[in-house]
């Protein structure tokens, strides 16, 4: 059925607009009076003409302007039509051109999620030009409500993420002062793999950092689980020599690709005395930070990163650990920044002195963790580009 002219109205006045059409449309005439309504508006309008649904399938997955569609082609019609328009065409608006015996048709249409409908026989320039302008800006705004839903859920799913990767410590009657930090790499506001946790029980405090391999929520899921469940072993009472062997069973069963692992040291001290023991996984050794402002890395042999060979030996060594100091653990981001030469990393030995000035800077523990990172970034030029997680703990008095 034909668009009527109508009764001429004057042309929209303000701001010119530009909107791409897309018109569904198989009569010819209709398609030659929308052109002609437009013309006469100050709306900018580029239009691109198909006739049946087979020739707009092409255009439709990347158009982000309105669809002008007739619910009535050869090759489909109705509701059918416009849900495969909708579904194909998420970041466009569509418009529905109904005849005056089907004004239900466009009822429905908007009911099923289009933006708007058009009575042909109904139609002039002013109301055309403004049903696209209205649809397109309804269509942002609906997009925009959109990716700030998806935007909160994302948050509340990450708020989730960091319960289970960045705990409250377990502490209690321990003399282990802890201090605790977490910073994401670069453009990523959320946090990853990397996960600490430490418990006391028994008259032995447990520590441990771990970071799993790549970034994204399997990762992050994963440590989760690896940090509940070493929680979890640890407070049930499994022997120590026990516990890495179990979280690697655990990571087996539990990660989603086969070539996903966990790089982690775990250190035990037992209260009452002055040495530690140390497990470490692929994992960079802790320091220590000495009262008379010394620091010094944990002379340890890394066993490959948790899951990479099943069943490796979690063999223990043992460091002296006095009281009045404190024993940093980290994550690789910190040592993998640039050391400011553009090729070099800043490595372990790169962040001892980096500590060991902080400190003759009179720097506080508790400020130590963000300080290290400002400077670790300062070296690397910018944002460092893996997460930073830290946990340090102080052997009080």
């Amino acid at each position: 059925m034909p668009l009527s002219p109508g009764t001429p109205s004057a042309p929209l006045r303000g701001a010119v607009e530009s909107v791409d059409i897309l018109l569904i449309e198989d009569d010819p005439a209709d398609k030659l009076l929308v052109e002609e309504f437009l013309a006469d508006t100050a709306l900018n309008a580029k239009i691109t003409w198909v006739t049946t649904l087979a020739e707009a399938r092409p255009h439709l997955s990347d158009f982000r302007g309105c669809v002008l569609l007739d619910l009535n082609l050869p090759d489909a019609r109705g509701m059918d039509l416009l849900r495969e328009v909708l579904d194909a065409a998420q970041s466009a608006a569509v418009v529905v051109l109904t005849g005056l015996d089907d004004e239900h048709e466009g009822i429905a249409a908007v009911a099923a999620g289009a933006q708007d409908y058009l009575v042909k026989g109904q139609v002039d320039g002013s109301l055309l030009a403004r049903s696209l302008r209205y649809s397109v800006e309804r269509q942002r705004a609906d997009e925009n409500a959109r990716q700030l839903r998806e935007a909160e859920l994302h948050a509340r799913e990450n708020m989730r993420l960091e319960r289970g990767l960045l705990p409250q410590l377990l502490l209690g009657e321990s003399r282990m002062v802890p201090r605790s930090f977490y910073r994401p790499g670069r453009k990523r506001a959320l946090v990853g793999g990397d996960f600490f946790d430490a418990v006391d029980r028994e008259g032995t405090t447990h520590l441990i950092v771990g970071d799993v391999s790549g970034h994204g929520p399997d990762e992050a899921a994963l440590g989760v689980n690896l940090r509940i469940a070493w929680r979890a072993l640890v407070m049930g009472g499994v022997a120590e020599e026990r516990l890495l062997p179990a979280l690697e069973k655990i990571l087996l069963s539990e990660r989603a690709q086969e070539e996903m692992y966990a790089t982690l040291c775990q250190v035990s001290i037992d209260r009452g005395t002055e040495e530690a023991r140390i497990r470490l996984f692929g994992h960079p050794p802790p320091l220590v930070l000495s009262p008379d402002l010394r620091v010094t890395e944990v002379n340890a042999e890394p066993r490959p990163p948790l899951g990479m060979f099943p069943d490796a030996e979690a063999e223990v060594e043992r460091f002296p650990f006095p009281q009045g100091s404190t024993l940093m653990l980290y994550t690789d981001g910190l040592v993998d920044a640039y050391a400011g030469n553009g090729s070099d990393r800043l490595g372990v030995t790169g962040l001892a002195r980096i500590v060991e000035a902080a400190l003759a800077a009179q720097t506080p523990i508790g400020e130590l963790p963000e300080r290290l990172v400002d400077e670790a970034e300062q070296h690397n030029g910018g944002p460092l580009q893996d997460d930073v997680a830290m946990l340090l703990v102080t052997y009080g008095e």
